[in-house]
């Protein structure tokens, strides 16, 4: 029985269903009812719409004050509104919330002097709507390739503000690869302005894309949203494009046993409905399918370049012997084996395997054909690379050599070249790491005519990158403990990779001990447990902390020490009015100037050193404000305590040295 699944998000949006709502309710109320530009991308809600006399214009010239001005949900710039209002038309603002808030956030953010970058296509009426509320520099950009391009030439050293958003419809892993990029860029803030819908939208039509045969996506061939759905679905299945029903009588699905159905944001309901119902239909007809006839002649003709199926018979040092189903035997040299030289023929092949290979040479005098599978496998090669290049998949190689400005690696037979700054190898690191390693890569240019192909690993790792960040903001809490690899280490704080995210702890945060720089404390690369201590989901910044509350010197100084008690203490500064002193680590007590003798003290260093251990007792403590009185004048005999002590001295001096009576006579 076929299957026809449609996705639960596909159709109408929530902006979208109530822009289509206030055109049908004004239809109803007024006269003279205009939209700025169709409602909507869907030519059948714009024709039905038309019947009950809405028309559609595409600039305000010919607009009088009888008129009821309709602005679609993709909104404009404050410039229409300011121009309706001089007219003294009736408006019905559609524009959808979201793109309301996005307005809001560039009109905020140039104002206070931010450079604006937008993510979208600039000739889309929503980017050009969005970008009318710039009072400053503002550039639109397609991808991460002119994001990059546009912040080296506009953010030099960063020194003013940038925010970057997105067009509510923009491809949700095209915006997860351009904020891999800049997240942690000084001076940078990224606001996550792709619609929830559409993001939603796009991952479930990816996903049936990956369960299905083939994929209808149903929408106006002029709408953004929906060849962004098709765009997705056609890196997993073949893909086709319909406006209706009709669209696909013209189609050929007879190899077709299972269909998804996804549709734009301005598809009615109705229409993917029909859509779903003739799919099935269809697909009923086509099971009762047409056997082909499938006899393979007993003889065949071969010919130099042909490409034939074999069977290997034998497996020998220097040849392997294929059966072609001809009267002649079929031998592969060593040499056309494979495209590693030092591979032997019985790591390639083994009797009894099925294989491809071409025709290179025939000898009908010696009954002897000459064939390569290397030829087939390169062919193999460059069809897998171009499936990739044009789906955007990912392939595995392994690199087989180190040239100037780059690497090879060997995909599939077919050598691809990757340049250095493609590598994700830093400057300072050689290439000669990467030797012989399994990697993966997206190609990012292919000439075909050459059948050569240009590779990045650093794309695979961006977009690895994104997803691990993605699944972070969905599944990180506040207060959760989670590992990490310490990444950069700067005078303010440690930079550490929590999956995807480089998480900031603040030098503060790093330890309870005094310390002078970060780097006392972690080196890079190390692998250390922090505790999320914030996340702002919006902006994409996460505040971490590595030092433990176990180890919090106040709770151990609470639980160890109390007031008037005599500890041994070490001087670690001296000031002008007293010198600090170490009674545990992370916790210093203040000897004020007065409390060091029993004497006027003009000078702290004529008394104390740094590194010099003192007792002293603790005069006072405030756990709320964090500190520690202590006194050595306290633990110092009192001046009558003193005069007492020398006079019991000199009594005993006395008593020791008077001679003994004499005796009467």
């Amino acid at each position: 029985m076929p299957k026809v699944t449609v996705a639960k998000t596909a159709g109408f949006c929530f902006g979208v269903d109530r822009a289509v709502k206030l055109a049908y309710e004004a239809a109803e109320r007024y006269d003279n009812v205009l939209t700025l530009g169709p409602i909507i991308h869907n030519p059948d809600v714009v024709n039905d719409l038309g019947s009950k006399g809405v028309r559609v214009i595409e600039d305000l010239d010919g607009v009088t004050a009888a008129d009821t001005v309709i602005i679609r949900s993709h909104g404009v710039g404050p410039d229409v509104y300011e121009k309706l209002l001089e007219i003294g038309a009736r408006v019905v603002d559609a524009t959808c919330p979201y793109v309301k808030k996005i307005h809001q956030i560039v009109s905020e953010r140039s104002k206070a002097g931010d450079i604006i970058l937008i993510a979208g296509d600039k000739n889309h009426p929503e980017v050009r709507g969005i970008v009318g509320y710039a009072a400053g520099k503002c550039h639109v950009f397609a991808d991460a390739d002119e994001l990059m391009k546009l912040i080296r030439k506009n953010c030099e050293k960063f020194k003013k503000s940038v925010a970057i958003l997105s067009q509510t419809t923009y491809n949700i892993k095209l915006w997860e690869n351009c904020k891999s990029l800049v997240m942690d860029m000084p001076n940078v803030t990224v606001y996550n302005t792709v619609c929830a819908a559409t993001s939603k939208r796009q991952s479930e039509a990816l996903e049936l894309s990956s369960q299905n045969d083939v994929m209808i996506i149903v929408g106006g061939c002029n709408s953004s949203n929906t060849k962004k759905l098709y765009d997705i679905c056609s890196l997993n299945a073949e893909c086709h494009l319909v406006e209706n029903a009709e669209g696909l009588r013209e189609i050929d699905f007879s190899h077709v046993r299972s269909a998804g159905i996804s549709a734009g944001a301005s598809t009615p309901a109705y229409i993917i409905k029909e859509v779903q119902n003739t799919m099935t239909e269809i697909l009923t007809k086509e099971e009762e399918f047409n056997f082909e006839e499938a006899i393979e002649q007993t003889f065949k003709k071969i010919y130099t370049g042909k490409r034939v199926s074999g069977i290997v018979t034998a497996v020998n040092p220097t040849e392997v012997i294929v059966d072609i189903g001809t009267k002649q035997t079929g031998y592969i040299p060593q040499s056309e084996l494979s495209s590693d030289p030092n591979a032997k023929p019985s790591d390639v092949v083994s009797v009894g395997d099925e294989i491809d290979v071409i025709v290179t040479k025939i000898n009908d005098v010696e009954g002897i054909v000459y064939l390569s599978k290397k030829q087939v496998d390169a062919q193999k090669g460059y069809d897998e690379i171009k499936k990739a290049a044009d789906e955007g998949t990912t392939v595995s190689g392994v690199v087989t050599n180190v040239i100037k400005g780059g690497i090879i690696v060997v995909v599939e037979g077919m050598r691809v070249f990757v340049p250095a700054s493609q590598t994700g190898v830093r400057a300072d690191v050689s290439l000669e790491t990467l030797l012989k390693q399994t990697v993966n890569l997206k190609i990012i240019e292919l000439n075909e005519q050459r059948k050569r192909a240009v590779g990045s690993i650093r794309k695979v790792a961006a977009e690895e990158r994104a997803a691990k960040r993605a699944a972070f903001f969905e599944n990180a809490v506040i207060g959760s403990t989670v590992e990490g690899e310490v990444k950069s280490i700067t005078d303010y704080g440690v930079f550490v990779d929590v999956g995807g995210v480089d998480g900031l702890v603040r030098k503060a945060d790093l330890t309870w001990a005094r310390i002078k720089h970060p780097s006392d404390v972690v080196s890079v690369g190390d692998h250390i447990e922090v505790t999320i201590k914030d996340i702002d989901r919006e902006t994409g910044k996460v505040s971490l902390v590595y030092k433990k509350q176990s180890e919090n010197p106040w709770d151990i100084f609470r639980n160890n020490y109390e007031l008037g008690q005599v500890v041994d203490a070490t001087i670690v500064s001296i000031t002008s009015f007293g010198a600090f002193a170490q009674i545990i680590p992370g916790i210093d007590g203040l000897i004020h100037i007065s409390q060091i003798a029993d004497q006027r003290v003009n000078n702290v260093a004529d008394f104390l050193t740094v590194g010099q251990t003192v007792q002293a007792k603790i005069t006072e403590c405030d756990f709320e404000k964090k500190r520690v009185s202590l006194s050595i004048r306290a633990l110092l005999p009192s001046a009558d305590e003193t005069a007492e002590a020398e006079e019991a001295d000199e009594a005993e001096d006395t008593a020791e040295t008077e001679p003994a009576g004499e005796s009467a006579e």
